[in-house]
């Protein structure tokens, strides 16, 4: 089993925190929501969901994808960024 590793590579400010804070946070509960509802007695809902989860998933990677770009953060193929969202320090952990 290898130890993935995890070093600082960037920074941002509160305002983007919160923005990537928020759609963290409603992914997350959208996953949960999505666990829960049966398609079968809710089909207008589940497909709700469903949308949101995608729309929600695409503007989380779409604002990595940008800040990524702004601040030229350091990447990997096998990397993740992950945020400090007290501190707001980006990390890669490969």
């Amino acid at each position: 089993m290898t130890t993935k590793t995890k070093r600082k590579v960037g920074q941002v400010d509160a305002a983007e925190r919160d923005t990537i804070q928020a759609l963290y946070e409603r992914k997350n509960s959208l996953a949960e929501l999505f666990q829960i509802i049966d398609p079968s007695k809710n089909a207008a809902l589940y497909e709700k969901v469903l949308a949101d989860m995608s729309e929600t998933n695409t503007t989380f990677h779409a604002w990595w994808k940008e800040h990524a770009n702004k601040y030229r953060w350091e990447n990997s193929a096998d990397g993740n960024w992950e945020i400090d969202f007290d501190t707001c320090e980006i990390f890669l952990r490969e």
